[in-house]
């Protein structure tokens, strides 16, 4: 009888794990700057990343994740890369992400795995659904005749080729966000001007217990695991523990995650 106790409390166990694992939370911060123009005060930003689309981010939470955000109702919304498992879930992924039409835009990187494979076919889904991929670049968004910046780093790990950011093209007096897909390129090189880098490929740790994780893939380890840091120049960092999951189908104490960002002047 202990034994069957015993593993019923295992079983229980593992089912909320599997929960936690697949429930998508909700992380806002309020940044403020005053380099920010006064139209875009209480403006809401999205940033989701690394849904490696289908990996344990299948096309339930897929479905939850685009609810989330239609509830959410972010002014811009920005995409940290790193989309597909696969390059037949390119399509039906940015079908559904297709879905949401925030009134400033939607605003993209690659991730590593997207280079890797799929380019041509996410390049192409992103265009015909009005993605704004910035592959070293800047953008501009405007409102009421006043303007800030999004900056999107291309290929972070090629820093033969990268290795000076789209940034430095700006002037210091302009709000700049600056999206990349690893957290590394903030140290790795100089961003000046940029006022806030959003960035993910750490998953958290993806697997974290009591704050501490096997793996994680930064070569600054837990300093750019997860949060609100800084690099050491002081530029505010924001890394979030994304969506899905890579190598292995397991989140422990790294839940997934939608960033909601309000700006204030």
């Amino acid at each position: 009888m202990q034994i069957r106790y015993s593993h019923f409390l295992i079983l229980l166990f593992t089912l909320f794990l599997s929960s936690c694992a697949t429930a998508i939370k909700t992380k806002s911060y309020d940044f403020s700057s005053n380099q920010l123009p006064q139209a875009f005060d209480s403006c809401k930003i999205a940033f989701i990343s690394d849904l490696h689309y289908k990996s344990l981010f299948r096309e339930r939470q897929l479905n939850k994740l685009v609810k989330k955000l239609k509830q959410l109702d972010p002014d811009i919304l920005l995409l940290g890369g790193d989309y597909q498992e696969g390059c037949q879930y390119v399509d039906p992924l940015f079908n559904m992400l297709s879905q949401l039409q925030p009134p400033l835009g939607i605003y993209a990187v690659m991730g590593n795995n997207d280079y890797e494979r799929c380019y041509q076919e996410i390049v192409h889904a992103m265009d015909i659904n009005n993605i704004h991929l910035l592959e070293h670049a800047n953008d501009t968004v405007w409102l009421d005749n006043e303007y800030i910046i999004i900056s999107g780093v291309r290929d972070p790990f090629d820093l033969k080729r990268n290795a000076e950011s789209p940034t430095l093209q700006l002037s210091p007096d302009d709000f700049v966000m600056l999206l990349v897909h690893t957290p590394d390129y903030a140290e790795q090189v100089d961003i000046a001007n940029a006022d806030l880098v959003l960035a993910g490929h750490t998953h958290g740790g993806q697997v974290r217990i009591l704050g501490y994780a096997p793996i994680v893939p930064s070569i600054y380890g837990k300093r750019f695991m997860y949060g609100f840091t800084s690099n050491t120049r002081g530029i505010p960092v924001l890394i979030t523990s994304g969506l899905g999951t890579s190598r292995y189908n397991v989140r422990i104490g790294a839940r997934p995650e939608i960033v909601l960002i309000r700006l204030l002047k």
